[in-house]
């Protein structure tokens, strides 16, 4: 399906705007990690502070990835309304309004902006990818690998600065302490400045040409209703969401567990910083590596090994040797999480089945990955320990490792239109 701009000068004028908009999506990926890794560090600072329980922090941890699945499939109906780059201009006012709520009153609106910051966050992890695709389809794999480095940059930020703000605060007690308000409010300020760099955006409004038949709703639905008739669909979706599940529940726990370990809270922060750097160095190379050849198994069983080698190190190897397994586990998820974003463009013919079957992959997958800081929190109070919840990793690993592979096969599920056909 072609695609028209409704703004004067159409193509020329997006062509001439591809610097604009590429700074306009780095400055977004940067604010897609930092409201999620910045917690986890000062779980147990929080716990006291706030006085709530291991489960309450659990479900916090859960909340945003579930946000991701539940919200996903707004994206393309709104970009349809509205068009991409003013869902995104949005969500990025959504996020500044919910970083706030939830620093204005931690103990009565820290879940309601959470909520709010992660539904910001689920449509800008949906409509990112086709963006790039409609905009600058030539770039695609070098702009997509750009906009995961700086995901995992703004990843890295918040691991490393966590603690470090949280003391320099002054580390009160009450609910009602600097020490937290600062902490979750402090990353609104880098959501509001990627909103005045998406400015620029808001003239475009990118529609399918042609008129709108008057079936269009049930055509919306169908498009997504058709993507779970096709194998491939749910191979992209279940290797989207068992890798996440994997990454969302080491984000989540391991500071925590490395603190168990007799880390202190620094050097905890720094080892998930150290994770997040191994997925920045991945996530930049993966999609241009994967981008050059049409079929990626191989690229996922180097990934998953990564993965499973650096969870296994971490969990059950000696704390002195906990960097270079982090590191290692890093890797692997960065490379996954790129394949996992990659093959939502490379498995669709088409920019609007892109769409469709990147609503479906996260809606679903993230749903699935919502699970993993819910049942590694749960199966951590129950034994004590994490060896039980480092051996459900490491099972989901190879769970991983068989669903990536046939996602992985040089294949496309039908385009859109034939789909909802």
């Amino acid at each position: 399906m072609k695609i028209r701009e409704r703004a004067p000068s159409g193509r020329l004028r997006a062509r001439q705007g591809v610097p604009l908009l590429v700074i306009g999506v780095l400055a977004l990926a940067l604010n897609l990690r930092v409201a999620i890794t910045s917690l986890p560090p000062i779980f147990p600072e929080l716990e006291t502070a706030l006085h709530v329980s291991a489960s309450t922090l659990a479900l916090l941890a859960a909340v945003p990835v579930l946000c991701f699945g539940v919200f996903s499939g707004a994206g393309a109906p709104l970009s349809r309304w509205l068009g991409e780059e003013r869902v995104l201009g949005l969500a990025l006012a959504l996020l500044v309004v919910g970083l706030l709520l939830r620093s204005l009153s931690p103990t009565v609106l820290l879940f309601p902006g959470t909520i709010v910051a992660g539904a910001a966050i689920a449509l800008m992890n949906v409509l990112l990818p086709s963006l790039v695709k409609r905009r600058m389809p030539e770039r695609a794999g070098l702009v997509i690998g750009l906009y995961l480095l700086m995901l995992s940059g703004g990843a890295i930020i918040a691991s490393l600065i966590a603690v470090p703000v949280f003391t320099a605060a002054g580390a009160g007690q009450s609910s009602g302490s600097a020490a937290v308000r600062i902490s979750l409010g402090l990353w609104a300020a880098p959501a509001l400045l990627a909103a005045v760099l998406w400015l620029p955006q808001l003239r475009y409004r990118t529609l399918p040409e042609g008129p709108r038949p008057p079936s269009e709703p049930r055509t919306r639905q169908a498009g997504l209703l058709a993507m779970s008739r096709h194998p491939l669909a749910w191979q992209v979706t279940l290797f989207m969401g068992l890798q996440s599940l994997i990454y969302y529940a080491s984000l989540s726990w391991f500071p925590t567990m490395f603190r168990d370990h007799g880390v202190s809270a620094a050097h905890a922060g720094d080892l998930l910083a150290l994770m997040n750097l191994g997925n920045a160095v991945t996530a930049l190379l993966t999609p241009m590596l994967a981008h050059r050849a049409a079929d990626q198994r191989a690229h996922v069983a180097v990934a998953m090994f990564a993965t499973a080698a650096g969870l296994a190190g971490a969990v059950f190897g000696p704390t002195v040797a906990a960097a270079p397994f982090i590191l290692l586990l890093g890797l692997g998820q960065g490379a996954t999480l790129g394949l996992g974003i990659f093959y939502t463009m490379a498995r669709a013919p088409d920019p609007v089945t892109a769409a469709s079957l990147s609503a479906f992959s996260q809606g679903i997958g993230y749903l699935i990955a919502s699970a993993g800081p819910l049942v590694i929190g749960f199966l951590h109070d129950v034994t004590g320990a994490w060896t039980v919840p480092g051996l459900i990793l490491l099972a989901v690993s190879a769970v991983t490792v068989v669903v990536g592979w046939q996602a992985g096969r040089a294949r496309t599920v039908p385009a859109a239109d034939a789909a909802g056909g």
